[in-house]
């Protein structure tokens, strides 16, 4: 899918659910290293400490990101950027890279009310087993959901 057609429709509201995907370039598998996966999860609290986001759900996969956000200030395409722009700052400069880190754009689904939003986060945390990295989902550690 094209990056225009990623951005057709797309409007943020304050305390709208969103959820959110983002892959790495080239599908490197960056985040196999404990480091680096730390370094995405430190932006992560950043992003909802400065209050534009609350996480309700996220994992961090070898080579991409699922996670399930109320916006609380801004718009859901700021917040993005700063994600992926702090972050591809921070992985380049530790691995020594230079250039785009991230695909360009993101995927973004809103939510509607009606949505049982615990399923949603359910299956977010469960992509560390449908990809088979782990047989138990306490054994993988870049993963949180405000339910437990």
């Amino acid at each position: 899918m094209s990056y225009n057609n990623l951005r057709k429709g797309r409007f943020s509201s304050a305390n709208q659910l969103y959820f959110v995907t983002v892959v790495v370039r080239e599908r490197r598998a960056i985040f196999s290293d404990l480091y680096c996966a730390r370094i995405l999860v430190a932006i992560l609290r950043e992003l909802e400490n400065e209050g534009l986001v609350s996480w309700l759900s996220w994992v961090v996969m070898p080579d991409h990101f699922h996670g399930l956000i109320q916006l609380k200030s801004g718009d859901i395409s700021t917040v993005m950027k700063l994600l992926k722009g702090r972050s591809a700052s921070r992985l380049n400069q530790h691995l020594s890279l230079a250039g785009a880190f991230w695909q360009p754009s993101f995927f973004d689904r809103a939510l509607r009310r009606e949505e049982d939003v615990k399923a949603i986060a359910r299956y977010i945390v469960a992509n560390p087993l449908r990809a088979g990295l782990v047989e138990d989902i306490g054994l993988y550690s870049h993963w949180d959901a405000i339910w437990l």
